[in-house]
């Protein structure tokens, strides 16, 4: 992230220069995106889901979420053509990039059915890189110099002083892997709740299931977090299907189900049709 506006301007030109960014952009998005969840979550305990408030917050949270990682991907896009790479080897990196992925889901859960499952990870996302961006960017902006200190302190050691910052890093730190388990958890959830609708033949449901299939692979492919729920999972409904009291029928229908994830898992493995860029690692989610 950019660094603040110097604490020694006055507070009225630092909010007017972070104002200015596209940082600031990103940041606002996700702030709505979080909102429109908080609202649409109150019309989902109210069975009101589908209300004209609740389907405008469920369409504004994903417009804002595909804002907010279009923004991340423009970025990363514009440094790499910065940086010399030809556009075909600038725009191979990017198809494996997890933010390109999650603004194709984000756009694929703008245009489809509602799924209020679907919309929980980019929420979890978003508590943390609201939090960060608080902590490293606001707060020292709000922040006056200290005294005596006529050039303003530095960005980080301004943060390091605020007890709030101190207490928004204490809990990105200690909540932040048990929150990318529990996103990784709701995400292989979700793929089995569009496998559901694909039986019943729920309208869009199995474009909507292939598509899915191709996102979560990739995620596998690139999460230490979504391969351990994928293994917790298996593990756990394999051990319920070894019960004697468990009928044939659905022991062949998890055998099934099984096989039909192994020949997804091949079928849309990455790397067999594209050679990783040297020195390229995947992006984190922004």
């Amino acid at each position: 992230m950019a660094p603040p506006p110097s604490s020694s301007l006055p507070l009225t030109t630092r909010l007017m220069e972070i104002a200015k960014t596209l940082q600031f952009a990103w940041f606002v998005g996700h702030l709505t995106l979080l909102f429109c969840s908080f609202r649409y979550c109150l019309s989902y305990l109210t069975f009101n889901y589908y209300s004209k408030w609740a389907q405008f917050s469920y369409r504004t949270a994903f417009l804002a979420a595909a804002g907010t990682y279009g923004i991340v991907v423009f970025k990363a896009y514009r440094a790499r053509l910065k940086a010399g790479q030809r556009q075909q080897n600038a725009l191979m990196p990017l198809l494996t990039d997890e933010n390109v992925q999650y603004l194709v889901m984000a756009l694929v859960w703008l245009f489809s059915r509602q799924i209020g499952l679907a919309i929980l990870p980019f929420t979890i996302y978003s508590i943390f890189h609201v939090a960060t961006y608080t902590r490293t960017n606001l707060i020292p902006t709000f922040q006056a110099p200290p005294a005596g200190d006529a050039q303003g302190a530095s960005p980080n050691r301004a943060a390091a002083k605020s007890p709030l910052a101190d207490t928004i890093g204490r809990f990105v730190k200690e909540y932040y892997d048990t929150s990318m388990g529990a996103v990784a958890l709701l995400e292989v959830l979700l793929w089995f709740r569009l496998l559901a609708s694909a039986f019943t033949f729920a309208k869009s449901s199995w474009i909507l299931l292939v598509v899915y299939t191709v996102f979560l692979r990739a995620r596998y492919a690139q999460s230490s977090f979504v391969q351990n729920s994928v293994r917790q999972l298996t593990q756990r409904i394999d051990a319920l299907v070894a019960n004697q009291g468990t009928p044939p029928a659905a022991r062949q229908a998890w055998g099934s189900v099984k096989n039909l994830v192994g020949q997804a898992a091949d079928a849309t493995d990455i790397s067999r049709y594209m050679g990783p860029a040297p020195g390229q690692a995947p992006k984190k989610a922004q």
